[in-house]
């Protein structure tokens, strides 16, 4: 099964609490992966709230156009709930 996000909620800051197709749902913490010109501007709390869901690419989105690949986010959900 080739995963992808179903919803995302802004739980403040940088993090998102996203559920999968999967069945799976965690936190995700970008708050180290915010660099460079398309995910820098993600700094800004104002736009990183902007998050939602895409139907269409099956994952999350941003209001300046920034997407994360699904497979990453479902990675960094595995990984915080791990507690590594």
């Amino acid at each position: 099964m080739i995963p992808h996000t179903t919803s995302v909620r802004h739980l403040g800051g940088y993090r998102l609490w996203i559920t999968f197709n999967t069945g799976e749902a965690g936190e995700v913490d970008l708050s180290d992966e915010l660099d460079g010109p398309v995910f820098g501007p993600l700094r800004d709390p104002n736009l990183f709230a902007t998050a939602r869901q895409n139907a269409e690419l099956g994952t999350v989105t941003w209001d300046n156009g920034a997407d994360l690949a699904p497979e990453f986010l479902l990675d960094r959900a595995r990984h915080y709930s791990s507690g590594e």
